[in-house]
């Protein structure tokens, strides 16, 4: 194949994956040690070794079957794979950069989406107060997956106990922390449009 006609090519999610984040899926030879010490492995439809290898292989509509896995989105970011590669294959930042991909082609699991709903209301709270704020935590996580009911008993319990504050504490100079937010967004949107 001539170089114009491989430069033409759609680039792959390990190419992609290579030049946005710096991990080179090739360097990783199946120890299988990753996968050993997750500790959501048992949950995961793919573990992290495979998604590599399914990465490494680059088979008919593999791009498609790790886009839309439940594996991406239950990952904890624990960062133990990464301790544990002999390699330093930088398993998080991986995940990290298929659940980006994932949301831009619109192929987030299905069971993924309370996640990520859970993961933007986390954001939205500590964008809003500066520290996390349980009851609008709470009360936006249950107004984007309508899951109203879920836990209700637990709320005056908490409440009662005193691990629920009814109005939310600000930090002082929230400013700094719009501009944090403000360069995020650009960060995320310079990446979306690579």
């Amino acid at each position: 194949m001539s170089e114009e006609a491989q430069s033409r090519k759609p680039k792959g999610l390990p190419d992609l994956l290579r030049e946005r984040t710096g991990v080179e899926v090739n360097r990783c030879y199946q120890c299988g040690k990753c996968s050993a010490g997750c500790p959501l492995a048992d949950v995961m439809d793919y573990t992290p070794s495979r998604v590599l290898r399914m990465l490494q292989l680059g088979l008919n509509g593999y791009e498609d079957s790790i886009l839309r896995s439940f594996s991406i989105w239950v990952c904890l970011d624990c960062e133990t794979c990464y301790a544990r590669c002999p390699q330093e294959v930088d398993i998080p930042k991986m995940m990290d950069f298929l659940r980006s991909e994932s949301m831009r082609r619109k192929k987030v699991n299905p069971k993924g989406r309370d996640l990520l709903k859970f993961h933007q209301t986390l954001l939205d709270s500590v964008r809003y107060t500066g520290r996390l704020y349980e009851v609008g935590l709470i009360a936006g996580y249950k107004a984007r997956t309508l899951n109203i009911f879920q836990d209700l008993m637990l709320a005056p319990r908490l409440f009662f106990l005193g691990k629920l504050k009814l109005f939310p504490h600000f930090v002082k100079n929230r400013t700094n922390l719009a501009r944090i937010y403000k360069k995020a967004g650009a960060t995320e949107r310079q990446e979306a449009v690579r």
